[in-house]
């Protein structure tokens, strides 16, 4: 799917599919689209792996080269062993610093991260499982907006009216919002034997002294 194709399901979404008197631009659909992709992103990045050059001697990476970065999930150190050797790392900013016992001697490492999800005149990233959701989370976006400007000025009621498109876009984003927090990396269970954590984790059971 391309950005002209979901553009067309969000207009039908919201029963703005006469041309000669389209509702929204498509400019304004585009920017609501844009916002459901970045939501749908932050919950389900693209996952990506690249191979970054370390500096001998310095534990700190530099990775602000990885543009529309969402999340580190792994760093491995050296990269292409087997089996592969998970580092434990912290990372402020764009300084990814290696914290285990091994001093970076120059090799690359493999930087395993979530990046920002692309949907554009020409191709896409996202699932199409997903592309749905995409749609259906723009729609309340776009039925948001236009319930708020329009709120205040003269309208013949019926379907086009504010109140509806306020309850129409509250209920899809509602309903955007739940799927992406069902499916957000955060609740996600996943099997790690990667590397050992940099904090041990809070037992529930036990208290511990200050």
């Amino acid at each position: 799917m391309n950005l002209a194709e979901m553009r067309t399901i969000v207009r039908r979404d919201l029963h703005d599919e006469d041309s000669g008197h389209y509702r929204f631009t498509d400019a304004e659909l585009e920017r609501h689209i844009a916002h459901a992709v970045k939501d749908f992103s932050e919950a389900v990045p693209l996952e990506q792996t690249t191979l970054t050059a370390t500096v001998s001697g310095l534990r700190d990476i530099d990775i602000s080269g990885l543009t529309g970065r969402v999340m580190v999930e792994a760093v491995e150190y050296p990269a292409g062993k087997f089996p592969p050797r998970f580092q434990r790392f912290s990372l402020w900013a764009n300084v990814l610093t290696l914290l285990g016992d091994e001093v970076p001697d120059g090799s690359d490492a493999c930087i395993y991260y979530g990046k920002l999800h692309t949907l554009s005149v020409d191709s896409s990233t996202i699932p199409a499982m997903y592309e749905d959701l995409i749609a259906t989370g723009a729609a309340g976006y776009a039925a948001m907006e236009f319930a708020a400007y329009t709120i205040n000025q003269v309208n013949t009621g019926g379907a086009q009216s504010p109140p509806d498109f306020l309850t129409f876009g509250k209920e899809g984003l509602s309903q955007f919002r739940r799927e992406l927090k069902r499916l957000g990396r955060r609740n996600r269970i996943r099997t790690r034997e990667l590397y050992t954590p940099w904090a041990n984790p809070v037992s529930k059971t036990i208290v511990s002294e200050p």
